[in-house]
């Protein structure tokens, strides 16, 4: 289901708030695009916590610390590698009003990016809200092979160690369906997300966010909830 927002309704990040809360999200057409739109999917795309499958090679090269992986070290960049055409990816849904939307959310701490990078370059990542017990992925990029793969490591075991329920990819993919991900109904969805938004919320920083973590210690987290 979707729905065009009214020229005339500001979207602030705290009505962005509200709208995650209600199952909610917004995309626009394109990157040129200024309106948005509002999209509540009758299937949605999850990631069990419980249930975050690794393939052997990728472990490996988590293992071996291909990249050093960061947190909220480069938000923008992150968005910027997000919106930029990949390969199979030519245009993008996040346009200007998106990035400023999810750059007041960074700014207030409801969103992060985890970011990949080789030296001092940055090569892959991924960025998403984080709302009571709930992360909503929201995008990924990479520049190197296994880059954004490895963002999503680090992420699912951030999200094990901060006690959070809900991994919530809005779609599954083929390429999400290697690490778990799984579609459910619009109600099923709504009874798992009311369950993560009550209740103490997660703790996203409870792994150190002034440190890399190393891929060992990741794998490891992850482990615990195979």
């Amino acid at each position: 289901m979707t729905s065009r927002d009214s020229a005339a309704f500001e979207i602030t990040p705290e009505v962005l708030l509200r709208a995650y809360a209600c199952g909610i999200f917004p995309m626009a057409e394109t990157a040129d695009d200024p309106s948005l739109f509002w999209v509540e999917p009758e299937m949605r795309g999850i990631i069990p916590l419980n249930g975050f499958r690794v393939a052997s090679r990728l472990a490996r090269t988590v293992r071996q610390d291909t990249f050093t992986v960061k947190v909220d070290n480069a938000f923008k960049a992150v968005m910027d590698g997000c919106a930029a055409p990949q390969e199979g990816r030519e245009d993008t849904w996040i346009n200007k009003r998106i990035r400023d939307l999810y750059f007041g959310l960074h700014e207030i701490g409801h969103c992060h990016s985890v970011e990949t990078w080789q030296g001092d370059e940055l090569v892959g990542g991924l960025y998403g809200v984080s709302l009571g017990r709930a992360f909503f992925g929201e995008s990924m990029f990479h520049r190197l092979r296994d880059a954004s793969k490895v963002a999503l490591v680090h992420l699912v075991a951030r999200l094990i160690t901060g006690g959070f329920e809900l991994l919530d990819t809005q779609y599954v993919t083929e390429h999400l369906k290697t690490f778990g991900a799984i579609e459910v109904p619009r109600r099923r969805y709504t009874a798992l997300l009311d369950k993560a938004l009550h209740g103490q919320a997660g703790d996203f920083e409870r792994l150190p966010v002034d440190r890399p973590i190393s891929g060992a210690e990741a794998l490891a987290i992850i482990a615990t909830r195979a």
